[in-house]
């Protein structure tokens, strides 16, 4: 390739990658300003700057339109999904890395074929199946408009990703650690534990960050499964705040409810975006 048309094509990247990046910012920018218009600037052009910063909008939709209550719900689902996801993948993707037993080859093949099934085209039947457990066992507890029952189904259908992206990161590990800690006399558990996890964290960073994204943002399996309206997360709860504000033209709250919805999200990536890089790269580099 010549140093011209080398230019060319650097030139074409920057431009593609710069146009990318404005069709992102401009759309979050314009969010976060609007979320501090006064209503009747709506009216006036609702492409204007704001003429001041009203921070009564979130105010008005934390404590009018119950966000805080759909933010806690989404904390406390989202918190419990990720420390029932970690406990169950680490050690599952750390004994199909690093230890050879009969049928790991087929339990690899099918945490593969899981990663093809959309968790939105099965929610009925995992709907169903609460229900007749509920049925069939009178004294189990409530099952559906269950924070606890959310989080294991958000963390039961986000195993197949975890597990195979932690088990390759895991395979990359060169096993002399492992050796130096039996010859120490720490037990498989200790060395998981104190050795191999601990060595692991970019990559655990990546399935928190891309687990959390999804746990945060979900809303068809917490729209069915949660029907009392003071137990629905963050994303159900926007859009009921969507539909009321829509029909009291009350935008202002309306944006602040997007940007509550958005600003967490944006806070975990900001500081894990390095570790998040590293996690992708070293996870994909061996099968």
């Amino acid at each position: 390739m010549s140093r011209s048309t080398n230019r060319l094509y650097k030139i074409f990247i920057y431009l593609v990658l710069s146009l990318l990046a404005i069709s992102i910012i401009v759309p979050v920018g314009w969010v976060f300003l609007a979320s501090l218009k006064e209503n009747s600037e709506f009216y006036r052009s609702p492409w204007s700057l704001p003429v001041g910063l009203y921070w009564q909008n979130f105010v008005d939709a934390w404590n009018r339109a119950s966000m805080g209550a759909y933010v806690f719900n989404s904390v406390v689902v989202t918190a419990m999904a990720l420390a029932l996801l970690l406990a169950l993948a680490l050690p599952a993707a750390y004994v199909l890395a690093r230890f050879e037993f009969p049928g790991r080859g087929l339990l690899r093949q099918l945490f593969k074929g899981g990663l093809f099934i959309n968790v939105n085209y099965i929610v009925v039947p995992i709907f169903l199946m609460l229900v007749d457990a509920k049925k069939g066992f009178a004294m189990m507890p409530e099952l559906l408009n269950n924070r606890f029952i959310l989080a294991l189904v958000y963390a039961a259908t986000s195993l197949p990703f975890t597990i195979y992206l932690l088990s390759s990161y895991f395979m990359t590990l060169p096993s002399t650690f492992e050796e130096a800690a039996s010859i120490d006399g720490a037990n498989h558990f200790t060395t998981m534990m104190r050795i191999m996890i601990p060595m692991a964290k970019p990559s655990i960073i990546t399935v928190i960050l891309f687990n959390f994204l999804g746990f945060w943002n979900e809303y068809i399996i917490s729209f069915t499964l949660m029907n009392k309206q003071e137990l629905r997360t963050l994303p159900v709860g926007l859009m009921n705040l969507m539909a009321a504000q829509n029909a009291a033209q009350q935008y202002g709250q309306l944006y602040a409810g997007m940007v509550m919805v958005m600003l967490p999200t944006l806070i975990l990536y900001i500081f894990v975006q390095k570790r998040l890089t590293e996690g992708m790269t070293a996870g994909g580099s061996k099968e």
